[in-house]
């Protein structure tokens, strides 16, 4: 994996992100595919919105189909029937959010399925060993996402468990090869909870210990936003300018820009897609109930200004009919449009970079998306 950054505004950066299954333009936004498929849509349609990288979950495809099936399938990729490139993680956030059913200790973390309650173990070097068999184009390390709040010293001792994963999942990876003739990179994860000695002491850690690029992970747990912003505005000046850096799970259009305007290049969130399921449409205008009773004879596009095939296609009316008598085809639709979105926001926001225009683009933006929320509301 090679990283190149083309363009800066600020802290702002545009780069080419180039793995063997194909380059990625960030900043990036990855459509969740948890089981192995983005929820309500095709990978043919996710090409065709131009999504670039997708992501998968360890954990489920671990649990289903379970990894010796997609071994035999010849990794992930063929089994999806996706060329372009895949971001596994690790399954670190499953599993904390499985709380009342694990157990984390030095060798790893002991949990019970969500789906029969079977006991299965996690340990660095077997999450590497999952995600090479998955083949995915980046892994990503095995860490503990403390919850918020929690205390200084419970953040500390969790970091440094993180860390210590960390060493494990990168010298397990340096000793075993990628399984299916394409190379695999992995990133470090940096914890810390909301405390900035913690998270700096993180990023330095992993730096020294050396990854592919750094994700930020234990944020949009619960904490206020602006806190979420300051502990980027902490790690950002500690982690290398020459590797990607990448925010995990998150976020609101409002909070991709900022992170953006912050130094991150790569971002992931089920918002998109879950909102688009249940009719929460996003516009360059501010987003939309498409249920309100407003919508039941505007026969307008979604979003005038959208491209897609939802919106050049089908109306609001119509698209409020079918959530109306629960036809699948309205989260298909949702769905399409949403993504369309947040991919087209990341190509803009990237242009605006290479301009040497991104504040202002950035304000313009973020007043556009406030304006049309008091009109959408009624």
């Amino acid at each position: 994996m090679t990283f190149s950054v083309v363009g800066t505004d600020g802290l702002a950066r545009a780069a080419l992100l180039t793995t063997d299954h194909g380059t990625v333009e960030t900043p990036a936004f990855m459509p969740v595919g948890t089981q192995g498929s983005v929820k309500a849509i095709e990978q043919r349609e996710l090409e065709e919105i131009g999504a670039q990288i997708i992501l998968g979950n360890t954990y489920h495809l671990y649990l289903r189909p379970g990894i010796e099936i997609i071994r035999q399938a010849g990794g992930l990729h063929r089994f999806i029937g996706w060329s372009k490139p895949v971001l596994t993680d690790s399954g670190g956030y499953q599993v904390f959010s499985l709380a009342d059913l694990r157990t984390i200790e030095e060798e790893g973390v002991t949990f019970r399925s969500h789906l029969d309650g079977s006991s299965h173990r996690f340990t660095p070097e077997s999450v590497v060993d999952i995600q090479r068999a998955l083949g995915s184009d980046i892994m990503m390390v095995l860490d503990e996402c403390p919850p918020f709040p929690c205390e200084p010293e419970y953040a500390r001792e969790s970091n440094e468990l993180t860390v210590r994963w960390a060493k494990r999942c990168r010298t397990h990876t340096d000793c075993h090869g990628a399984m299916y003739g394409h190379s695999q990179a992995i990133f470090g994860i940096v914890q810390g909870s909301i405390y900035p000695e913690i998270r700096k002491r993180s990023a330095q850690s992993l730096i020294d210990i050396g990854f592919d690029g750094f994700a930020i992970g234990g944020l949009a747990v619960g904490e206020p936003v602006e806190i979420m912003y300051s502990m980027i505005e902490v790690c950002e000046p500690v982690l290398p300018s020459q590797k990607p850096r990448y925010l995990m799970g998150v976020g609101t259009p409002e909070n991709l820009l900022e992170a953006i305007d912050r130094g991150i290049d790569m971002f992931d969130c089920v918002l998109p897609t879950r909102n688009g399921r249940n009719a929460m449409i996003f516009t360059r205008n501010g987003s939309l109930n498409i249920k309100n009773a407003v919508f039941k004879t505007d026969f307008s596009p979604v979003d005038p200004e959208c491209g897609c095939y939802t919106c050049k296609a089908h109306t609001r009316a119509y698209l409020r009919h079918l959530f109306q008598v629960k036809e699948i085809l309205a989260l298909q639709l949702a769905t399409i449009h949403n993504l369309t979105f947040y991919l087209w926001l990341m190509r803009e926001a990237r242009q605006a970079i290479v301009r040497r225009q991104f504040r202002k683009w950035k304000k313009d933006m973020l007043t556009q998306f406030s304006a049309g929320e008091d009109h959408f509301s009624h």
